[in-house]
């Protein structure tokens, strides 16, 4: 299967799982069955949807039915999909305000789309690792490690070349001795970059979980991150639970915000930070520009208008907890990063 069509199928395995946690049971359409009593509880019907259990009278039993739901939960997710990512980008307060205040119908719930997005970016980021090889992302004079190593190496091979023809002349080799000094060094950073690994590294930890996973790092980096990958796919949902404490730290004892407003707030702050990094790992791939300024701007400013959308706060009230939500995001992220290692070690 091509990087593409992994892409496709995790993310309609995304699209899919959200979709079962907002089911539109049994949807109406054209060859429906007719049923006098609920083909899923029993319950006697008294109008088109079962009093009891909430599922459709009426059931589609044709094969282009089955693929309409399918295209219909993977492309639309009822529509809702297209409603609030637009805000979630521009407007997420307002988006987390309304989904609180109860006004959920034109929006996808945080944890659908929350399952949606990890799903996104784990298929996005899978396929374009290699793009974050050292080698790849540092650049000499515009052109990537990579890319321009055997360039220089072969820049680096003429010259020599010359040198040689030069001596056999007897001229002076000064100025090409300056170039091939130059070059060699060059090469030689190029070559440091593009073959970094784990050799040096010594961390320790007193968990033994942990210790245990950075010395496998150490010897087997490619396997360890590879099952760091895995869990961190697996364990993404804790960073809810992780974040939010944190967050009620910012309204402490408050009467008019409670736990549910906070856990709606993360949620949905971590589908656009998920998106976000789907965005620059795109970027990144293309080799777009700017894109560490873009990395170190848009969370805090995505921060800023979510606090202030959703708890009406004073500019100066939400800069100071803008400023403390990104010490609460950092240390969420050890502690998950420290959840992993343990999850990797044991």
């Amino acid at each position: 299967m091509s990087g593409g069509d992994e892409i496709i199928g995790d993310l309609a395995q995304g699209a899919l799982l959200a979709r079962t946690t907002e089911p539109d049971h049994g949807e109406s359409g054209g060859n429906e069955t007719h049923e006098q009593t609920c083909l899923n509880c029993g319950s006697a019907l008294l109008g088109p949807h079962c009093h009891e259990c909430g599922q459709a009278a009426h059931v589609h039993r044709t094969i282009s039915a089955f693929f309409h739901d399918l295209l219909h939960g993977v492309f639309h997710f009822e529509g809702k999909i297209w409603r609030t990512l637009p805000l979630l980008a521009w407007n997420p307060g307002k988006l987390t305000r309304e989904y609180i205040d109860g006004r959920r119908a034109s929006y996808v719930s945080p944890i659908a789309l929350f399952l949606f997005c990890v799903f996104l970016m784990f298929a996005v980021v899978k396929q374009f690792a290699s793009e974050f090889d050292p080698g790849n992302i540092v650049k000499v004079n515009g052109t990537s490690v990579n890319a321009g190593l055997p360039v220089q190496t072969k820049r680096l091979a003429e010259l020599k070349v010359k040198r040689a023809e030069l001596l056999r002349t007897g001229q002076q080799t000064e100025a090409i001795d300056g170039q091939i000094a130059g070059q060699e060094a060059a090469i030689g950073v190029m070559e440091e970059v593009k073959d970094a690994k784990f050799n040096d590294f010594e961390a320790q930890s007193e968990v033994p979980a942990i210790d245990r996973t950075l010395k496998e790092l150490k010897a087997n980096p490619g396997l360890v991150l590879y099952k760091l990958q895995s869990n961190a796919y697996k364990f993404s949902w804790a960073l809810i639970p992780l974040s939010v404490p944190f967050v009620w730290l910012l309204f402490p004892f408050s009467r008019r915000f409670h736990v549910y407003d906070h856990t709606v707030f993360v949620t949905f702050s971590l589908c656009f930070m998920s998106l976000l990094v789907v965005v620059l790992t795109l970027a990144v791939a293309v080799g777009a520009p700017l894109i560490v300024p873009a990395a170190m701007l848009i969370p805090p400013w995505h921060m800023y208008r979510q606090l202030r959308g959703t708890y009406g706060l004073t500019r100066r009230s939400a800069l100071w907890r803008t400023t403390a939500l990104l010490a609460i995001a950092t240390t969420a992220m050890i502690l998950f990063a420290m959840l992993l290692l343990a999850q990797t070690g044991g």
